[in-house]
């Protein structure tokens, strides 16, 4: 069995941001978390192509998604894509007083300084956040890792996300930043 059935490769990954929530059944979750804080709800899933986070703030609500680009996904308020591929940013203003910021990247890395990050991933993600460590597709391989911090802040929300691609030994990488002014 190759690791591609359970994950596809990197180059198959697309980034979107949609202003408005996505069906929950559009998606394969593997491991969800819902947080309430000030009148706002998060909802953090990984997903065996990366993530699908959604905000909901009274009349507002985004969901951004890390997924395999043949996805069947609504074009309908899409406000970002992007390839996953190297290093990008962007931003939008969703709407007066809130402004939403992505940064990403993707990096392949050496063997060694890949278990390195592996391992550092595993350990933070069993303090905080939400980890998904998949199945190997054997005994002797390394898991692939989906991995989402949010840590709420005076008038943002700050999201990061770590997917590991053991056959690949690639790490993507997001950084998201909601502010509210």
């Amino acid at each position: 069995m190759s690791i591609f059935s359970v994950r596809p490769r990197v180059s198959d990954l697309v980034f979107q941001l949609y202003g408005r929530p996505l069906h929950p059944e559009l998606f394969e979750t593997l491991a969800v978390r819902k947080i309430q804080h000030n009148g706002a709800e998060l909802i953090v899933r990984v997903t065996r192509t990366g993530h699908v986070i959604s905000w909901d703030c009274r009349d507002l609500h985004l969901t951004e998604i890390a997924a395999a680009a043949d996805s069947s996904l609504p074009e309908t308020r899409r406000l970002l894509h992007h390839k996953l591929r190297g290093e990008q940013s962007d931003s939008v203003s969703c709407c007066p007083g809130v402004n939403y910021q992505i940064s990403f990247q993707v990096e392949t890395l050496s063997p060694e300084v890949f278990q390195h990050v592996h391992d550092e991933i595993l350990i933070d993600g069993g303090k905080r956040g939400l980890l998904h460590n998949f199945q190997p597709h054997h005994r002797l391989a390394i898991s692939p890792l989906g991995f989402v911090t949010a840590e709420a802040r005076a008038g943002c929300l700050f999201l990061s996300s770590f997917h590991t691609f053991p056959d690949e030994l690639t790490v993507v990488k997001t950084q998201s930043l909601i502010e509210q002014k």
